[in-house]
């Protein structure tokens, strides 16, 4: 078992708390070693692979093993280095989205995956989240009264949460079902 410290990871703030990474005994198929975490997120390979522990997703070993992607560089939003893009995608565990996640930027540099959200978990932030709230309703052609309604965490239009990690500023992306 590992007895490392938990790593921490830049680009998504609680992966335990959003059940990204949960607490499961198995052995990971790339350090072979058995481990509590399991990484549950999306991973983009040839090979079908579960189980990876938060420790090789950290140190770029799993994506080093199996040539593979914890995020689409391609849904994500312009950063200032491709180092942050070389962290997202390679040393990051991704969210848990319905379709193709999105990952936000802000200041030159990606946000950090905060949380998946509802309207009734984002309506204190309504004021900071206006931009992408207009982008959001435009795309999706809603009325501020059905996004209000149909924004569920967990429900078929759902909310993700990000966090500028220069700034404070929160993103917000959604997707639906």
């Amino acid at each position: 078992m590992n007895l490392k410290a938990f790593p921490v990871f830049k680009y998504n703030k609680n992966p335990l708390e959003n059940k990204i990474i949960v607490r499961s005994r198995a052995i990971c198929p790339v350090c072979n070693i058995e481990n509590e975490y399991v990484y549950q997120g999306p991973f983009y390979s040839i090979e079908e692979v579960e189980n990876v522990c938060p420790w090789c997703i950290a140190d770029g070993s799993a994506s080093l093993k199996y040539s593979g992607e914890f995020q689409d560089p391609c849904s994500c939003e312009p950063v200032d280095s491709p180092n942050h893009v070389d962290e997202l995608i390679h040393r990051n565990p991704g969210y848990i989205g319905w379709q193709q996640q999105v990952w936000l930027s802000h200041c030159g540099d990606f946000c950090t995956f905060v949380s998946y959200v509802g309207w009734k978990d984002i309506l204190h932030l309504s004021d900071e989240l206006k931009a992408d709230l207009d982008n959001i309703k435009k795309d999706y052609h809603l009325t501020q009264a059905e996004l209000e309604r149909s924004l569920v965490n967990n429900g078929s239009l759902q909310g993700y949460l990000f966090q500028c990690l220069t700034c404070g500023k929160h993103r917000l992306a959604i997707d639906c079902d």
